[in-house]
């Protein structure tokens, strides 16, 4: 007799990525009665954060600020060491919400979806993941984010290089030691300016490839002031008021008695 299909998993809401967002979604959804699973290609959650591990990677926006704000408990209980974080650091503090909220019994890790079809007629959505498995729900939500897919550049020779190569969106976790070697980076955005000067302090040589120059200013990174870390959660709620109404979310008119200044 043929093998039986295995019957499809019906859900409320499928979120497609286990990130910031795709974490969130799921404490959200769960609030509202529904049931909910998201699926991750990686084998652990983060995202975006847990895919990005060149030398120096670390955020641009400013650590007190890029949290999460749906539970004061936690903005205010946990404690960032520096000014912008790290991507090590941005990956322990998501681990932490993903333990604390236990949020993990609602991911599947190390599952990719490989097709998502909408049928107008039953309302539902249809995914199948590499495993094989078909899911279907009325909802499904793409917290893939907008950095989830490497751009390998189409340049020839690439294929037969014999060196190795390394892509900064699948670093390799156990890192790359580049002691004595000649490297080249390609391209200086925000990927190839945070990681230069690590490289810099290891390679025997290390060449820039670079088609059009970047503005950059200096992060004045530092450890977070104590201080100013107890101001900034005494106004947290504001903060966040304000944050929500402004155009662009992470600029926001400054509080009263602080002045606006260059960021970095």
């Amino acid at each position: 007799m043929p093998a039986e299909k295995p019957k499809a998993t019906r859900l409320d809401v499928i979120i497609v990525g286990a990130g910031v967002g795709g974490l969130y979604a799921i404490h959200r959804l769960r609030k509202l009665g529904l049931e909910v699973r998201a699926y991750e290609a990686g084998s652990g959650v983060g995202g975006t954060w847990f895919w990005n591990r060149y030398p120096g990677c670390r955020c641009d926006i400013e650590s007190m600020e890029y949290s999460y704000s749906f539970s004061n408990e936690l903005q205010q209980e946990w404690k960032w060491p520096e000014r912008y974080g790290t991507q090590p650091e941005i990956l322990r503090y998501v681990n932490h919400v993903a333990d604390r909220f236990d949020l993990r019994r609602d991911v599947q890790l190390d599952t990719r979806i490989r097709s998502a079809t909408f049928d107008s007629k039953t309302n539902l959505w249809t995914l199948k993941t590499d495993k094989g498995e078909t899911i279907t729900a009325p909802f499904c939500i793409m917290a893939t984010g907008n950095l989830s897919t490497p751009r390998t550049p189409s340049i020839p020779g690439l294929k037969s290089f014999k060196g190795k190569w390394y892509h900064t969106g699948l670093w390799p976790h156990e890192g790359v030691d580049f002691s004595g070697l000649r490297v080249g980076v390609i391209g200086t955005g925000s990927s190839g300016v945070q990681m230069i000067p690590h490289i810099a302090k290891q390679a025997k040589h290390l060449y820039v490839f670079q088609r059009t120059a970047n503005f950059s200013l200096p992060a004045r990174n530092a450890p977070l002031d104590p201080e100013k870390e107890r101001q900034h959660k005494a106004e947290y709620p504001e903060r966040r008021r304000q944050r929500s109404a402004a155009p662009r979310r992470f600029r926001r008119p400054p509080p009263r008695g602080e002045s606006r200044g260059t960021r970095a």
